[in-house]
């Protein structure tokens, strides 16, 4: 039933509003993992960037695709608990360790042994529009408990001016995704962290490209 309820949220509401009112270029779509294991790596901006992240997959494979989030924000309330799980499809992580022998990334690492597909936000929280934040280590450390899984980064333009944090009036803009080569583990945190941050940076500097898919 929730397989159900989530690919009638995705056709008939998500697709919509995503590839109509906002508008959407698309570069190099075919880095974009169909099959999992894979972390997907994208930059934070707006409350849109989640569901236009999960619009790029086939309807076929969105039960395959999870974006991880705070549990402390999205667990909150009952309904946003019922939905963020069952609709968007999320994988619940707490923020803050409650003792110290919890492993915030267990939830994740397990879901990718199942051969999902994480969108990960190594930003953490969203910041301000159009504009890249520090990058947190935790794709780096699920990548050394699985080296094999590529981490794909995505630098998303114009989510932050449709509807930026704070903001809840939504603005037609359109938007330009950029789908980076898959990183790997590079053989330490450091590293593969500074790796993703050049690709992201390589990324960024095309955001006036002209649009192709």
């Amino acid at each position: 039933m929730a397989k159900l309820l989530r690919m009638f949220f995705f056709v008939c509401i998500v697709r919509p509003l995503i590839m109509i009112i906002i508008g959407l270029n698309v570069f190099d779509k075919r880095r974009l993992p169909l099959t999992g294991p894979a972390i997907i790596a994208p930059n934070h901006n707006s409350h849109l960037d989640t569901l236009t992240l999960l619009s790029l997959w086939p309807i076929a494979k969105i039960d395959q695709v999870h974006p991880v989030a705070a549990a402390d924000y999205f667990l909150s309330h009952p309904v946003m608990a019922w939905f963020s799980l069952n609709v968007i499809g999320i994988i619940p992580i707490e923020r803050q360790k409650k003792d110290p022998g919890d492993d915030p990334l267990a939830t994740s690492s397990e879901a990718l042994e199942r051969g999902d597909i994480l969108i990960i936000f190594p930003e953490g929280s969203r910041g301000l529009p159009e504009i890249m934040n520090h990058f947190k280590s935790g794709i780096s450390r699920l990548a050394e408990r699985h080296p094999a899984v590529p981490i794909v980064p995505i630098f998303m333009h114009g989510l932050g001016k449709s509807l930026p944090k704070g903001d809840f009036l939504l603005v037609p803009f359109f938007c330009d995704v950029f789908i980076g080569e898959p990183i790997y583990w590079q053989g330490s945190v450091e590293a593969t962290m500074a790796a993703y941050k050049s690709s992201m940076e390589s990324l960024a500097a095309n955001r006036d490209a002209p649009a192709w898919e």
